[in-house]
């Protein structure tokens, strides 16, 4: 009979496929240790199939057009801040693509998003990424702006959409069918993963903008008008990255 350490490690390397075999192998070993373990895996394989049934809701756009060839989603980070550029992503996944534990780039931590990231970009068909910086933002206002990093991403794809699941926005000036998806972000996969490599994207940027401007702390608050962030830019006025048509009432 197999000592409870050994089972415990046994389980721990388990796929997912696997757990219902192992579960069977053991059910009927009554130590408390091993009653234990073969719950942690019967819940370790419940959440997993919940995950897998929210992945499979969020491909219901994706499933609705399934006869569009490139199907890409778009979304922006950065029409908020204070500081720093507005970044776009467009993503095309292969057909029936399930990539878990995408989502909203809000709801995930940063170590989440990096993760997932490498992986949509590893996934995909084809992604781009269009930035527009804080003078063009002053020049054109941030709604334009967006605008603008969203047509510089999908013109980087290739192959080329045909359709464009969009974050609550039509884009002007592009030919390709657009369906606008109010918090679309938490409803499509497409979209949601076009959130998470522009989210990263631009933190990385604010990031390494930070040790030139350490006084805004620019590595923890990405540029947004945080309290300390605010009270920096009333001490030292803004600095190079800051979007003048912004912070009127702060300088």
């Amino acid at each position: 009979m197999a000592g409870i350490s050994e089972l415990r490690q046994r389980a721990k390397e388990l796929d997912i496929s696997e757990i219902d075999a192992f579960i069977l192998e053991n059910k009927d070993d009554d130590r408390a240790g091993v009653v234990k373990i073969l719950e942690d895996c019967k819940k370790r394989k419940d959440k997993y199939l919940a995950e897998l049934a929210r992945i499979d809701n969020m491909l219901i756009y994706e499933n609705k057009y399934f006869d569009f060839a490139n199907i890409c989603g778009i979304d922006e980070v950065g029409r908020g801040p204070l500081a720093g550029p507005v970044v776009a992503g467009a993503v095309i996944l292969p057909k029936g693509c399930k990539i878990l534990y995408v989502n909203d780039s809000k709801k995930l931590t940063a170590k989440q998003r990096e993760e997932l990231s490498e992986e949509i970009m590893d996934k995909a068909v084809s992604y781009g990424i269009g930035i527009v910086g804080h003078e063009r933002i002053d020049e054109i206002n941030i709604l334009q702006a967006t605008y603008e990093a969203m047509r510089a991403a999908v013109v980087k794809l290739d192959p080329a959409p045909d359709l464009l699941l969009n974050d609550a926005v039509i884009i002007p000036e592009l030919k390709q069918k657009q369906v606008k998806i109010i918090k679309g972000d938490a409803k499509s996969l497409s979209i949601a993963s076009a959130s998470i490599i522009a989210k990263v994207t631009r933190d990385r940027y604010m990031e390494f903008i930070s040790d030139k401007y350490p006084e805004y702390d620019f590595a923890s608050n990405k540029g947004y008008g945080s309290a300390a962030h605010i009270e920096a830019l009333k001490k030292y006025g803004p600095c190079e990255i800051h979007r003048r048509s912004f912070i009127g009432n702060f300088v």
